[in-house]
């Protein structure tokens, strides 16, 4: 009987809380004019990504009136020219939003080059996305892989450069591997499954992880603690977006035993910078309002929490978003300085497209080497780390 009362003081309370968070949120969309619908890209339906889009679209719908389409798209171009062509609002992005601000792999072409994109909100959740290796092959730090089978996917440069960086940990390069090509994620997998490859680039908490884990050959994730600076410092110098992450979940009993090991935001969500702030800063408002609300709507849902935004990451926050966070008193004179140096970054590359494209050869391959060599020259020019040469 004496609980009866604290059982409804929690359900008033979340009431209220609920009541507080609408009309918030409703204030909100009043002052900014939000459209009554919008469309929003993500990955393909069914994945992660998709599904923390359609969670937190649900909110906006009972919270402030707010119709949200989710593009499904399989790749990182078909997901940003719906945003870039004005039909979507944003894009929930993977790492391919780093390949689009510098300009390289498929963005390296006529028909894209440096694009101009902002930070919103990204998800951290408890997973990694590092070296996933077998474990019958008797590997327990990142150097004992020399000499082993590292599976690389055709076409798909984040899981390609993603793997080749982190190998640098270890002082390992391409040449000290025996390189194994497959033609898609899964077939990367199957890869493992088969005895085909020993190491490959992948989340923990993937379907893939765990059935690898449970097969004859197991798995496990060579630790990479931030502690080794040198180490680290050789990953960032090919891929700057992955940081240490302690992952807790996940396949090798992370739960149990976690793991420091490497990872990045998923998904990242992303305007381009020519979007109204005012719309922007409320679309961001309402994600962080929100959030108990979706937070357990589904899996990495937990990671879009404030408290886990990275504000020194790769790439640049968007001014309505900076000024979301700077009423939530987190946003400081070290993310501001930050932000302005990723901003310089995204002039000097949009310069020297600009100008290369002027006078560019149109053979595509020629293109391609031609931006390439431009690309680089500029960016040691002006002091900045070239990343990929």
């Amino acid at each position: 009987m004496p609980a009866r009362p604290f059982a409804a003081s929690r359900a008033v309370a979340s009431i209220l809380c609920t009541a507080v968070v609408a009309m918030s949120s409703l204030g909100v969309q009043a002052q900014t004019k939000l459209p009554t619908e919008m469309s929003w890209t993500a990955y393909d339906t069914g994945s992660s990504g998709f599904n923390i889009a359609v969670a937190i679209g649900q909110q906006f719908k009972q919270k402030a009136g707010i119709d949200v389409r989710v593009l499904p798209s399989g790749n990182d171009t078909g997901r940003l020219s719906p945003v870039r062509a004005g039909r979507a609002l944003i894009s929930q992005m993977g790492i391919g939003v780093y390949f689009a601000q510098e300009g390289m792999f498929e963005f390296g072409t006529k028909a894209w080059g440096p694009q101009a994109l902002r930070l919103m909100l990204t998800s951290t959740s408890c997973n990694g996305l590092s070296l996933s290796v077998a474990r019958d092959t008797g590997v327990r730090e990142v150097k004992d892989l020399k000499g082993k089978r590292l599976g690389l996917v055709v076409g798909s440069p984040a899981l390609s450069q993603g793997a080749l960086a982190l190998i640098a940990f270890g002082g390992l390069s391409k040449d000290d591997m025996k390189i194994v090509e497959f033609s898609s994620n899964n077939a990367m997998w199957k890869g493992v499954l088969n005895n085909e490859v020993d190491a490959v680039l992948g989340s923990t908490i993937a379907g893939q992880a765990k059935e690898t884990e449970s097969s004859p050959r197991g798995i496990i994730y060579p630790p990479m603690p931030a502690s080794d600076t040198e180490g680290w410092a050789r990953v960032h110098k090919r891929a700057p977006y992955f940081t240490p992450v302690k992952a807790t979940c996940g396949a090798a009993g992370l739960d149990k035993e976690p793991v420091v090991m490497a990872g990045y935001a998923y998904p990242i969500f992303i305007a381009y910078a020519d979007r109204a702030a005012d719309q922007v800063y409320a679309i961001t408002k309402l994600m962080l309002d929100t959030y108990p609300s979706y937070k357990d709507s589904a899996p990495g849902a937990d990671g879009m929490s404030l408290d886990k935004q990275n504000f020194t990451w790769v790439l640049p926050y968007h001014d309505g978003a900076i000024k979301a966070f700077k009423e939530a008193g987190v946003w400081t004179d070290a993310a501001q300085k930050h932000n302005d140096s990723l901003l310089k970054r995204q002039q000097v590359l949009a310069d020297a497209w600009k100008a290369f494209v002027a006078k560019a050869p149109g053979d595509e391959k020629e293109f391609a080497a031609g931006w390439s060599k431009a690309r680089a020259d500029a960016l040691s020019r002006a002091g900045m780390d070239v990343v990929f040469d």
